[in-house]
């Protein structure tokens, strides 16, 4: 069985999770670890590409509010053709040729491009927020499909080694039927057992094939050889200190309070429609009537110029009330947000309190799930003993080993939990990003970076390229099936020993919540400090239309 666990066993030494399907595939070159799988969703994933490309266009507004405040100009060519002329005019022209320039100057709009500008910097703000929290629902979501593959992976190795272990039972009390030392009672029970555990087989086997499928889908590759994630990033030593950070940091939270902002802003916006406004102006037309002008009359030109310049004051008298509704429906839409963000903010406070507790408990779980898999282990042990000298049935020895089972399923599942609620808290906080996490790959991507290049832009044909697909197709990635690594060897069940010595972080915080659970956010290292395989630079550097990526 030793060697067996060090192919399929639970162990937990480098971090919160760590699940050794195949000591020899461990160091395999193919072998995906947890910080590959988020760097490729980082660079592939559609919904975070799509969010990017959405802020993108939301940056846009800016300089398109800043358009309304800025000079325009025109230039008019026209032809006419006079094809019946006043019976009475001696120098009505044939036809005329005409070209005219106008340019605007707008002077003042009673603030209203002032505020409209303001708002769309504070909604650019609230986007940048709002892509702050994509990223970090897509790297939670990452991490639980990272984290379900390995832990329906054990799950199939135990149920194949528990159909294995039934099979070799029911072989055993047939040989012992067949020489009359057991009834045919005996091999209906373990006949039954067997059947049972190889639906229970299949049916993991369907989680781990739904569990790749959705790995597939968020990272865009299928699992290969997963390995043990690293550990995570020390975690605040109490709700109220998680709460504290996350009120500052929460992507939600700060993009609802950025919307506020905006949304008063808006309220002088609509009231700038009843100030006055004024502006400059100035014309310049030729005309050139070819030669048909006064036909036949000496000394009258053909041609004719005109240039008029001024300054406009519009004073609105009376707009039937659309200024006064239209400011009432932007206060309204503004008490909407303000109680969204105080919603928002609720929702955060229960968030971060639910998932830090959701994390001591899943810590305590394991240590309690450890001593029944010991405690079922050692059952185990002492009922074929006592069945070897006929004080124990066969019924006794197949109640133990799913007991047995039971325990180490429980066990697995345990320590998946533990490490996605101590993301889920990271995330809650505002601390599950690519900044938080220094993933290795590449230059990060930046969303100020272009919202600088072109929050000045005002030339009319200053274009980006056409837009292409970034993210990639999952359409040829194989059908994937509940096989596991190394499968020609009998997957083990968890045996007492298997699971590694060194203490983790979920081991110590299940031993002593209240002394290890974390540590006070300053100076926290990030996910990839060293001694982990999250690491990087975290260095933003421009891309081709400004902003940046890997």
């Amino acid at each position: 069985m030793a060697r067996f666990a060090q192919r399929a066993g639970l162990r937990t030494g480098a971090g919160l999770l760590a699940l050794a399907l195949a000591g020899a595939s461990a160091g395999a070159a193919q072998a995906d670890t947890l910080t590959e799988a988020l760097v490729q969703a980082y660079q592939t994933n559609p919904t975070l590409e799509s969010s990017r490309a959405q802020q993108r266009a939301n940056d846009e507004n800016v300089p398109i509010a800043k358009a309304s405040g800025r000079p325009n100009a025109d230039v008019t060519g026209t032809y006419t053709e006079f094809v019946q002329r006043p019976v009475n005019a001696f120098t009505a022209p044939e036809r005329v040729l005409q070209a005219q320039a106008q340019l605007g100057v707008p002077i003042y709009s009673g603030g209203g491009v002032k505020n409209q500008i303001k708002a769309a910097k504070f909604r650019v703000a609230a986007g940048q927020a709002d892509l702050r929290g994509t990223e970090s629902s897509l790297f939670s979501n990452v991490v639980a499909a990272y984290m379900d593959v390995i832990q329906n992976q054990a799950i199939v190795g135990l149920n194949r080694s528990n159909v294995a272990a039934l099979g070799t039972n029911l072989q055993a009390t047939s040989d012992r039927f067949q020489i009359g030392d057991l009834t045919r009672t005996d091999v209906a029970q373990s006949q039954s057992r067997l059947a049972l555990a190889r639906g229970d087989l299949r049916n993991a086997e369907a989680n781990l094939v739904n569990a790749r499928e959705r790995y597939i889908q968020l990272v865009g590759k299928a699992p290969i050889d997963l390995q043990p994630p690293p550990p995570l990033p020390n975690l605040p030593e109490s709700a109220e200190t998680a709460v504290a950070y996350a009120l500052d940091n929460n992507p939600d939270l700060v993009g609802a309070r950025e919307r506020v902002k905006a949304s008063e802003k808006d309220i002088d916006v609509a009231g700038a429609s009843r100030l006055p406004t004024v502006s400059l102006f100035g014309t310049g037309t030729y005309s050139n009537y070819l030669d048909t002008l006064a036909s036949g009359v000496a000394g009258v030109s053909q041609t004719d110029r005109q240039a008029q310049v001024g300054a406009q004051l519009s004073i609105p008298i009376f707009q039937g009330g659309r200024p006064a509704a239209q400011r009432r429906q932007a206060q309204a839409n503004a008490s909407a947000t303000m109680e969204t963000e105080i919603a928002t903010e609720r929702g955060v406070i229960a968030q971060v309190r639910s998932a830090y507790q959701s994390y001591l408990a899943a810590n305590e779980l394991i240590a309690l799930n450890q001593t029944a898999v010991d405690a079922a282990a050692l059952s185990l042990e002492g009922v074929q003993a006592e069945n070897s000298v006929g004080n124990r049935t066969i019924l006794d020895i197949l109640d133990a080993e799913q007991e047995r089972l039971r325990a180490q399923v429980q066990l697995v599942i345990a320590r998946r939990n533990a490490y996605v609620a101590g993301f889920s808290l990271l995330a809650a906080m505002g601390r599950a990003e690519a900044r938080d996490l220094n993933l290795d790959g590449g230059a990060l991507y930046d969303p100020q970076v272009n919202y600088d290049r072109v929050k000045r832009k005002f030339f009319d044909f200053d274009d980006d390229p056409a837009p292409v697909a970034r993210s990639t197709r999952t359409v040829d990635t194989p059908v994937q099936d509940g096989e596991i690594p190394n499968e020609d060897v009998p997957a083990p069940a968890i045996q007492p020993g298997d699971v590694g010595t060194g203490p983790t972080a979920v081991e110590a915080t299940a031993r002593s919540p209240a002394t290890t659970a974390g540590k006070p956010m300053a100076g926290t290292p990030a996910l990839g400090t060293p001694g982990s395989d999250m690491q990087g630079t975290g260095t933003q550097a421009p891309g081709p239309t400004g902003d940046t990526r890997r």
